[in-house]
């Protein structure tokens, strides 16, 4: 893959990302909570894109993997602005937006401000406005009143850690309780045997979709990570619908 760079930003916190040249539109793949572009996923996306010609953007948000930075100090707002800056310096024309999980909720933040520099979506198990439907009363209560809490991680030893400063900045981009005035063609991919992100979130997504070009896959004995060799094939070939 190509080599990491960093690029600065205005107070001084350095984004680690990969940029590989090619043809447009540039794909810029944004990991889940707590993931980063060292991933299964960002890896066979980029390595696609490569072997094809096509121009990828891969990158760490701050606190996370290589990038400077403290993970409490994460929202969707700080990590919005990040993908923005980098697309901003170092991607000319259209862009294709992949979120996976919460990325699938971030991409939307991020196409809202690209407009019509959008060429499309494509969510895998996207998770838009999870600090909803994925807490309990107890613990929306929790991070109110400005405590961390921690739920169980299936893919690790550690606790996942979710912050009030994170909680408190979601509440103000929750995107599933109306329409999006987005316009672009949309892929949703989800596994019906995801234990994380319930499957009928893609479907909510569609529905408060505003593009007349929405199409959702469920695939019956997928999980949440969707990762499997399958999986990854299914989703290049979301990819490939936006290059000639």
């Amino acid at each position: 893959m190509a080599e990491i760079l960093h690029h600065r930003l205005y107070d001084g916190r350095r984004i680690a990302f990969r940029l590989t040249p090619g043809r447009g539109p540039c794909l810029v793949f944004l990991p889940g909570y707590m993931s980063d572009m060292s991933g299964t996923k960002a890896s066979a996306l980029c390595a696609e894109a490569a072997a094809r010609g096509r121009a990828c953007l891969l990158l760490d948000y701050s606190g996370c993997g290589q990038s400077e930075g403290s993970f409490a100090e994460g929202t969707l707002s700080r990590w919005r602005d990040e993908v923005l800056a980098l697309v901003s310096s170092y991607v000319a024309g259209p862009v294709l937006l992949v979120g996976s999980s919460m990325g699938g909720w971030l991409m939307l933040l991020v196409a809202e401000r690209l407009g019509p520099r959008c060429a499309g979506l494509i969510g895998i198990a996207p998770a838009p406005d999870f600090t909803r439907w994925g807490l309990s009363a107890a613990e929306r209560a929790a991070l109110a009143a400005g405590e961390t809490i921690h739920q169980p991680n299936p893919y690790g030893p550690t606790p996942t850690p979710i912050h009030p400063g994170f909680f408190a900045d979601a509440e103000n981009h929750l995107r599933l309780e109306s329409a999006l005035g987005l316009s672009c063609p949309v892929r949703l991919i989800h596994g019906k045997r995801d234990d994380d992100v319930p499957w009928e979130i893609s479907l909510r997504l569609k529905a408060a979709l505003g593009s007349a070009d929405v199409q959702v896959s469920l695939v019956e004995d997928g999980d949440h990570r969707l990762s499997r060799p399958e999986d990854i094939a299914r989703i290049l070939a979301l990819v490939g619908e936006f290059y000639p």
